[in-house]
């Protein structure tokens, strides 16, 4: 079976390039690959510096390459179910546009390339599947489609209901979908499970986060670690980008090397021990072959590309009764050495003269900590209900 990396991380700071270089290294270990970018605004063809169409199309040995269609993955993936949706609201009154409008729910395009990942890791076609995936906030949404597609299609295309539909035609006049459609909606919802099985699970998924050494991007990095943690899906990876190099000299860039130099101090306390790759910013714009080569050489050098560099939770979060724990791995430290305090959505942890910041789970930022206790190597936060929200 297929392996499955995605990529994301704030806009600008460089995804795109890291996964076609990802891409690019994984083929020339010899694995056959495909990259493909599920990102409304394309730019992979534009970085490999070659036409993509909806469909993979080969851009070199043992890679390919495809940007996802969202009117093209709709008419080969849903083109049945939503003729008899179509036809099911114009008998109940809807005019043909806007029933058609209707019968697209939100995140159905994002949903179909999922199922584009889906077929990649099922085909047997490839041994790696990549995913340049869009900025953080919409990679989250992105991901976490198959519970919503879930919720929707229990709604509106219930399955092992079939037998009713013929007495529902005859008493009512109710269009009803053929047995290849209905066959269609059994695939779909199977499908759909499929895909969240196979997101959250690290044997054969894990997520890829890119950030530059700026403060807004840092941050914005550490909402989406956390974000993804709490859905369970697995981060192996954090990728620093466009870092000036040592070279670059004139009192320019030396503001500009003590900014990163200090950033990048923060990202190493805050998201330990989550590995990090670093990738000096290049003299020259990253497109095409020869570009991609030299990063992928910058962020894997001898490593294979596809490995799982992180296994496990950094960090977890419990329900006990009415109260939330948060749990963080802290091996072979004492209780004297830790010290913490709350800043606004953040848990500040010091150990020693090492300060990580923690951005909270959303479901946290409303409650109180209530204690705090180091057991066995784990640092538990208890949070509960805020007296503010009880009044």
């Amino acid at each position: 079976m297929a392996k499955i990396i995605l990529f994301t991380g704030k806009g600008g700071v460089g995804k795109t390039v890291t996964a076609a270089a990802t891409a690019l290294a994984s083929a020339k270990r010899g694995y056959r690959t495909v990259v493909m970018s599920a990102d409304p605004a394309h730019s992979l063809g534009d970085c490999l510096d070659f036409e993509l169409e909806p469909e993979p199309i080969q851009v070199m040995d043992n890679l390919w390459a495809q940007e996802s269609d969202a009117i093209y993955n709709l008419e080969k993936y849903y083109t049945r179910i939503q003729k008899w949706l179509v036809a099911l609201l114009s008998w109940r009154g809807l005019d043909e546009v806007s029933a058609e409008e209707l019968t697209i729910w939100p995140g159905m395009e994002e949903l179909a390339s999922l199922i584009w990942v889906y077929h990649h890791y099922q085909s047997g076609e490839y041994d790696v599947v990549i995913v340049d995936c869009a900025p953080t906030g919409e990679a989250l949404r992105f991901i976490t489609l198959p519970e919503v597609g879930k919720w929707y299609m229990n709604k509106f295309l219930p399955i092992g209901r079939y037998g009713v539909f013929p007495a529902m035609k005859l008493i009512y006049g109710m269009p009803t979908p053929d047995k290849v459609t209905y066959k269609d909606i059994e695939d779909l919802h199977g499908q759909v499970e499929d895909v969240h099985a196979l997101l959250t699970n690290p044997e054969f998924t894990r997520i890829r986060l890119v950030t530059n050494p700026e403060k807004m991007v840092i941050k914005e990095t550490q909402r989406a670690y956390a974000d993804f943690s709490l859905y369970n899906y697995p981060t192996d990876l954090l990728i620093c980008n466009k870092i000036i190099p040592a070279e670059a000299d004139g009192r320019y860039w030396d503001e500009w090397k003590k900014s990163q130099d200090n950033h990048l101090k923060l990202i190493e306390e805050c998201f330990s021990p989550l590995p990090l790759k670093k990738v000096p910013l290049l003299p020259h714009e990253a497109v095409g072959i020869e570009s991609l080569q030299k990063i992928a050489d910058l962020l894997y050098g001898e490593d294979d590309p596809t490995q799982t560099f992180f296994k496990g939770k950094p960090i977890t979060l419990e329900r006990e009764k009415n109260d939330y724990r948060l749990i963080l791995q802290l091996p072979f430290v004492e209780k004297k050495d830790i010290s913490l305090h709350r800043v606004g959505e953040e848990i500040v942890v010091r150990i020693g003269n090492v300060r990580r910041n923690i951005i909270l789970y959303p479901v946290l930022r409303k409650r109180e900590v209530a204690e705090a206790q180091l057991k066995e190597g784990r640092l538990e936060i208890r949070f509960k209900e805020s007296e503010t929200v009880k009044a």
